[in-house]
């Protein structure tokens, strides 16, 4: 690749089922053992070697610059895209990757880049060089997903992998996606900025064609989706 890999991380979410906390704070800029859950991932990331990042926000969007400053303490250039004040709310996953592809692919290449929810703990994740390299090395894939065991509250889990290490939607095996994971521009293509869409059917369509790749993360990983999984994982 002609320049390091770039990554945008998913913070527009309304944090539902997280309430009363999120209320007054957005979900990955809750404390998780002493940090802003979000700043986990900033710090793996920059240890890796990406210095531009997107963070996407809409729910209290504000209060991210205010936390995270513009990323100098973590060795990297934050970019913001406040989906609230330019689009009147959250564009959804699909929607707010591509309207950040101006950031994500900015010389209008097909470079792969990292996308990670805000909202997930995975503390030993280290968003690998070699992992990026070997992604860029299959120009025929549109993504490549990291999957984890499934949790007692996603039972049914997202997808399997088949023996060619690629993402199947039925299968005997299924596991839950850790919603982090390496993508290519084209991805997503056709999507006008400021469109609200979800990426599930983006996925699915990349099934269809055998161009999304899977692996599994056996690693720590837990989604913050309650006051309990939060609070479980401050008293660990």
């Amino acid at each position: 690749m002609s320049r390091p890999p770039r990554a945008i991380v998913l913070a527009a979410g309304r944090g539902e089922r997280m309430r009363p906390l999120t209320d007054t704070c957005p979900k990955p800029l809750l404390p998780v053992r002493g940090r802003p859950l979000i700043e986990w991932h900033l710090v793996a990331l920059a240890a890796a070697g990406v210095r531009e990042v997107v963070i996407n926000a809409a729910w209290l969007e504000e209060q991210f610059p205010a936390v995270l400053g513009d990323g100098e303490r973590f060795g990297q250039r934050l970019h913001y895209r406040f989906e609230g004040r330019d689009h009147g709310g959250a564009l959804e996953t699909a929607g707010g990757i591509a309207n950040a592809l101006p950031w994500l692919a900015p010389e209008g290449d097909d470079a792969p880049f990292w996308v990670v929810s805000g909202d997930v703990f995975l503390p030993g994740f280290g968003f690998s060089p070699a992992d990026v390299a070997a992604f860029g090395a299959r120009p025929g894939l549109l993504a490549e997903l990291w999957l984890v065991p499934n949790a007692p509250h996603h039972p049914r889990g997202d997808f399997g992998i088949d023996a060619q290490g690629l993402a199947v939607a039925d299968a005997a095996e299924r596991y839950t996606w850790a919603s982090v994971g390496l993508f290519r521009p084209s991805m997503f293509a056709g999507i006008p900025p400021g469109t609200r869409l979800p990426l599930r059917p983006r996925l699915d369509a990349a099934i269809a064609q055998r161009r999304l790749a899977a692996r599994l993360w056996p690693g720590e990983w837990t989604d913050v989706g309650t006051p309990e999984r939060l609070a479980a994982l401050n008293a660990g």
